[in-house]
C-alpha cells in the first residue's frame, strides 16, 4: 500500500485492471467460411426469387475484405459452434435460473477479482460498483448490483450505458465520485457480450465484435497501491447521431413483425461515421490536453478504442503529429475484435507494464452517441 501519501483533498487514481477473456476464438477463416456458406444456403432457398428480380443476392464475405475493412483478424467469443454455425449464426447460452449467477455478471466478476487483486485490495474496503456497458443483459435488477452481491462489496452499485465510451464515462463518474469524497473506492466493470448483438448474416458488419470483460480499479491516492495512474483529467463528449444504432427494447414488443428486423441488431454507416468521428476525437483530445498543459506530441503511449484500425490511425497521427507505431499506440483489435467499451482497457492493461514513473497516456474511448470519453493519466510509483 502507499505509504507516502498524505491526507488531504482525495484526489482519484487508477490502482489496477483486470481482464477476462473468454476461450473461444474465431478466425477470420472460420468466420468466412460459415457466412460464406449460410450465404449459398439463401441464395439456394431464393434461387427462383433472385432469377425473377423480386430478391437481391447475398455476396460472398472474404478474409481480405475484413482485414481492409477494419484490421480486424480473430475475436474471442463465450460460445463459438453456434455464431459459426450457417444454419444457426446466433448466440446460444444455457438458460440460468433467477437463482444462479448471470453470464454477464460473471465475466464481470472474473475480471474484477483481478484487478483486485492486482491492487491488493480487499472487497471491505471498496465502496460503489458501476457496470459501465454497451448493452445490459436485462433492465433490472443492475448488472452492478449482482457484481457487487458476488464479489461481497458493502456499498452500492448501478448500471450505466454510454455505448463504446461506457468504461470511460465510468471512469470519470467513479473518479468524480472520489473527488467528492462519497467514495474512495471504486470498480468500474464492462463485461462486453457483444456477440449478442452483432448481426451475424450481415457481409457489413459480421466481423465486428467480440465478447470480453474489463474491470478498472479507481481510489483515492490515499489508498492506492504504490504504483499505480494518476488520473490527470477526463473530458466525456455526446452528439446524437443515428450513424450508429441498435433498435432493440421492450417496447419492440408492441410491434412483434419488427422483432426480427436487422435494425433491432447493431447497424452503422461506416464510412459517415469514419468522417465524423476521427476529426471530432482528435480535436477533443488536444484540446483537452492543451488544457491540461500537456503537450499531445509528447505523449507516451495512446490506448485508443478498439474498432477499427483506419481511425486509430489518423486520430493517432493527428494527435502526435506523425504516424504512431506500434508502441506508441498498441492494437488489440487483431485478436480481440471490436470490444465496444472494453476495447480502450483492454489496450491498457496489456500494454503498461514497461512504461516507468512520470510517463503521461491517453486512454480514449468513442462510438454510438456520439460519445467520446479522454482518461489522461500519469505512472507514479
Amino acid at each position: 500500500m502507499n505509504t507516502h501519501a498524505k491526507s488531504g483533498t482525495p484526489r482519484p487514481v487508477i490502482s489496477a485492471t483486470g481482464l477476462f477473456t473468454p476461450e473461444d476464438s474465431i478466425s477470420n477463416e472460420e468466420l468466412v467460411e460459415s457466412f460464406n456458406a449460410f450465404v449459398d444456403r439463401h441464395n439456394a432457398a431464393h434461387a427462383e426469387a433472385i432469377e425473377a428480380g423480386e430478391v437481391e443476392p447475398l455476396t460472398h464475405s472474404s478474409v481480405e475484405f475484413i482485414e481492409k475493412a477494419s484490421g480486424i483478424k480473430a475475436r474471442h467469443v463465450m460460445n463459438k459452434a453456434p455464431l459459426i454455425d450457417p444454419a444457426i449464426m446466433e448466440p446460444r447460452h444455457e438458460p440460468r435460473g433467477n437463482d444462479q449467477l448471470s453470464l454477464m455478471a460473471e465475466i464481470g466478476v472474473a475480471a474484477a477479482r483481478e484487478a483486485l487483486a492486482k491492487a491488493g485490495r480487499d472487497v471491505k474496503d471498496v465502496d460503489a460498483v458501476l457496470c459501465a456497458a454497451s448493452n445490459m443483459q436485462r433492465p433490472y435488477p443492475a448488472m452492478a448490483i449482482e457484481i457487487q452481491q458476488a464479489l461481497g462489496i458493502d456499498g452500492f452499485g448501478f448500471d450505466m450505458n454510454v455505448a463504446c465510451s461506457s468504461a470511460t464515462f465510468g471512469i470519470q463518474t467513479a473518479a468524480d465520485y472520489v473527488r467528492a469524497g462519497n467514495a474512495k473506492s471504486v470498480l468500474v466493470v464492462s463485461p462486453e457480450i457483444t456477440s449478442g448483438h452483432l448481426n451475424w448474416r450481415d457481409r457489413d458488419s459480421h466481423f465486428i465484435f467480440g465478447d470480453v470483460a474489463t474491470a478498472v480499479l479507481v481510489e483515492d491516492a490515499e489508498i492506492a497501491p504504490d504504483v499505480h495512474w494518476d488520473i490527470l483529467g477526463t473530458k466525456l463528449k455526446t452528439v446524437f447521431s443515428n450513424n450508429i444504432r441498435n433498435n432493440f427494447g421492450f417496447l419492440n414488443r408492441s410491434d412483434p413483425e419488427s422483432m426480427g428486423t436487422d435494425d433491432k441488431l447493431f447497424v452503422q454507416e461506416g464510412r459517415k461515421v469514419f468522417k465524423e468521428v476521427v476529426p471530432m476525437v482528435a480535436e477533443m483530445i488536444v484540446n483537452e490536453a492543451e488544457r491540461l498543459a500537456i503537450d499531445p506530441a509528447g505523449l507516451r503511449r495512446l490506448w485508443l478504442h478498439q474498432a477499427n484500425a483506419g481511425m486509430n490511425r489518423l486520430i493517432a497521427q493527428r494527435v502526435l503529429g506523425h504516424e504512431a507505431n506500434e508502441d506508441e499506440s498498441p492494437t488489440v483489435l487483431d485478436t480481440y475484435g471490436n470490444t465496444s467499451s472494453a476495447g480502450s482497457i483492454i489496450a491498457f492493461h496489456l500494454n503498461n507494464e514497461d512504461m516507468v514513473a512520470g510517463d503521461t497516456g491517453l486512454i480514449c474511448s468513442f462510438g454510438a452517441g456520439y460519445s467520446a470519453g479522454t482518461v489522461f493519466v500519469r505512472k507514479a510509483a
